[in-house]
This record gives C-alpha cells, sequence and structure tokens, in this order.
C-alpha cells in the first residue's frame, strides 16, 4: 500500500513538472516571449506601420499626443457600425493634440481605407499588424481599441464596439487629457 502511494505522489509531481514545462514552453512556441505584451498603466508596445497612402507612422513618434488605436476589419459588422462614431470623437478632438489610428486586421489594406473614406472617415487607416504586435496587445477579436496618454501610457483597454461619441466615452479621452496636469 505505501509503495503504491509513494508511486501516485510521484506520478502527480512529474504529471504537474509536464504541465508546467508545457505552458510555459507554449509562451515561446507561439512567439509570445519576445514581445512585449500591453499592460494597462505601462508604456503601450511601439509599433510601426503604414497607411494606404504610403507613410509611415510609428506610435513612440506621437509622444505628447493622446492616441487611440483601434483594430478593425471590414468583414466585421460592429466595426463598421463603431466608424461613424469614431469620426464624430475624433473631429470632436480636433482643437487637442491627440491622434486617431485605425490598425486593419487580417483584411485588405486598401479596401479598408476605401470602406472608410466613403464612410467619411478622416483617421488613418494602418496595414495589417504582425503576428507579434496583435500578440503584444493581445487581440483577441475586433474591434478592439486602446487609449494611450500623452506619455506613451496605455491607459484603457476596450473589447467590442462602442458609441465614442457618446458623453460617457467622450469623458474617457478628455480625462486622458488631464492626468498629469
Amino acid at each position: 500500500m505505501q509503495i503504491m502511494k509513494r508511486s501516485s505522489v510521484l506520478l502527480s509531481c512529474l504529471l504537474m513538472v509536464f504541465f508546467l514545462f508545457l505552458i510555459t514552453g507554449c509562451e515561446n512556441i507561439a512567439g509570445l516571449g519576445n514581445a512585449k505584451r500591453m499592460e494597462v498603466g505601462k508604456p503601450a508596445p511601439d509599433f510601426v506601420l503604414q497607411d494606404a497612402s504610403g507613410k509611415v507612422w510609428k506610435l513612440s513618434g506621437l509622444k505628447g499626443k493622446v492616441v487611440f488605436v483601434n483594430f478593425w476589419a471590414t468583414w466585421c459588422k460592429p466595426c463598421r457600425d463603431e466608424m461613424p462614431s469614431m469620426e464624430a470623437l475624433n473631429k470632436a478632438m480636433a482643437d487637442k493634440p491627440f491622434q486617431m489610428l485605425s490598425i486593419i486586421f487580417n483584411d485588405d489594406l486598401d479596401l479598408a481605407k476605401s470602406y472608410a473614406r466613403r464612410q467619411g472617415a478622416t483617421f488613418p487607416v494602418l496595414g495589417n499588424p504582425s503576428k507579434e504586435l496583435t500578440q503584444a496587445y493581445m487581440i483577441t477579436g475586433v474591434p478592439e481599441t486602446f487609449l494611450i496618454d500623452a506619455d506613451g501610457i496605455l491607459r484603457h483597454k476596450f473589447i467590442g464596439p462602442y458609441d465614442w461619441s457618446s458623453p460617457k466615452m467622450k469623458n474617457v479621452v478628455l480625462e486622458l487629457f488631464n492626468i498629469f496636469k
């Protein structure tokens, strides 16, 4: 009986060690070990992406501005529904140090730019991010939106569509202009 008990405990320990090895190994296999992951309250992971006109946008080059980053796709109905309120927010922030960026996720950049322009969007539409960037921002689907303060600190992550023209969501953005004043 003692031997069976010891064997069972030993087997349980070995299985636990094997399971822990698998979990920690998966992060590196997926490439997550190399990417700096986003964390609210910490610097936002930097990126460099091109828009459909060829202009290069670097997040760290936007310090001094509140940055609104939205991952979306033309095939995503909630993303399309959210776009008019994003444009309304973009226009409402025109007199502030504010930059709205939309990033296409698993979609065609030219198609997305064309769609956004037909909807009246004036903000940049950036190309498909790398796997490392979507992992760093821990994208689970679209739409997902990130608000970054003027010092480059990630302050909010929103999963799903929002009415960015509502007073509540405008106030969330406006608060970022007052964080360190």
